[in-house]
């Protein structure tokens, strides 16, 4: 008969569950299109909307329109982030007039502009756009949350 022992003492394999349990439920990293994004946020948006997207930008105050929280856009369009049409708002070219006028600036008459000579405008301002909404998309409470 031989004698066996436990590979891991019972504390040591408790241990080591919790230690896979926190590290489960830690936030992986953004992905790169996002931190990108959170740069162009920054410079470009984080004015009015706030480093936080809540609106609460230091141009608030002087604003006919208060900015809207982007951390509820998803709450507000049922719980998914309508990528499309938040792209067509932020890019401003191709919202329609009967839609009124709008405080926010037409961003895509100025994304893209000076990314070099091989680079068409509009693509460089699609993807800037794209990047602006990954890291949005990262801002997104859920639903009910404060």
């Amino acid at each position: 008969m031989t004698n066996r022992r436990p590979l891991a003492s019972p504390a040591l394999a408790g241990a080591l569950l919790l230690a896979l349990a926190a590290s489960a439920g830690a936030e992986a990293d953004p992905p790169p299109l996002a931190v990108s994004g959170e740069r162009l946020y920054v410079r470009h948006c984080a004015v009015c909307h706030g480093r936080s997207g809540t609106g609460d930008g230091p141009f608030r105050g002087v604003l006919t329109v208060a900015p809207s929280d982007l951390t509820r856009i998803a709450e507000r369009r049922g719980g998914s982030f309508p990528r499309d049409e938040i792209a067509a708002y932020v890019d401003g070219r191709f919202v329609p007039p009967a839609h009124g006028t709008r405080e926010m600036p037409v961003w895509g008459r100025w994304l893209g502009r000076s990314l070099g000579p091989r680079v068409e405008p509009d693509e460089a301002t699609r993807g800037e756009i794209l990047a602006i909404l990954t890291y949005l998309e990262t801002l997104q409470r859920p639903a009910g949350s404060d």
